[in-house]
């Protein structure tokens, strides 16, 4: 039987192995992206923490939560009402999917362009993981993007006597833009040739 390396054992020349090695720069960009998550998840319950607040009678929690959500109203605010609580909600809804966006670019992109987690056999693989590429993750980083743009285009209709036309109507245009750019994305992938999918790993 031959004793020769197989070509996953070769050692790779120098410089060749340096350009490679140099993926690991990215390591720290993921490592930020994971404190930043960390500051979504404090953010998301500070906001939660003063809508409970606000719901037992705390003004002060509600003059805090109107700031945070840009809410207006000729009358003064001295209870929640129904406005108020769906911009909060879609405001909380909005920082999940904005979470949600991360752990898509730090575990997929890790794993894409980084290394391997070996993760085939763990019990909370994400789905989407076991057949994750470059092109695949673009698409999906698209999806959510216009999901981000969703809600907050949804936030600002619903508050929208405290906008003028002009934010409005480019707020729309953004949102239309962002479709646009998903869909051609989508279809790009389609067109281009690739192998299955599923003998990426």
């Amino acid at each position: 039987m031959s004793n020769r390396p197989t070509p996953a054992a070769q050692r790779l020349p120098p410089l060749p192995n340096l350009i490679f090695a140099s993926r690991w720069l990215q390591l720290p960009l993921y490592l930020g992206l994971i404190l930043a998550q960390a500051v979504y998840v404090f953010h998301f319950w500070v906001e939660l923490t003063h809508l409970i607040e606000a719901a037992f009678g705390n003004n002060a929690a509600l003059d805090k939560l109107v700031t945070s959500i840009g809410y207006k109203s000729a009358a003064p605010i001295t209870s929640l009402n129904e406005t108020i609580i769906m911009l909060v909600v879609l405001a909380l809804i909005d920082v999940v999917m904005i979470s949600n966006l991360l752990i898509m670019v730090i575990v997929g992109g890790y794993e894409t362009f980084v290394s391997r987690m070996r993760l085939e056999s763990h019990p909370d693989q994400p789905e989407w993981l076991s057949h994750v590429n470059a092109s695949v993750l673009k698409v999906k980083l698209a999806t959510a993007i216009i999901g981000i743009s969703s809600i907050h285009l949804l936030k600002t209709f619903i508050n929208a006597e405290n906008y003028t036309e002009k934010v409005l109507l480019w707020q729309t245009l953004i949102h239309v833009t962002f479709l646009l750019s998903a869909l051609a994305i989508a279809a790009t992938d389609r067109l281009m040739p690739h192998t299955r999918r599923g003998g990426d790993h």
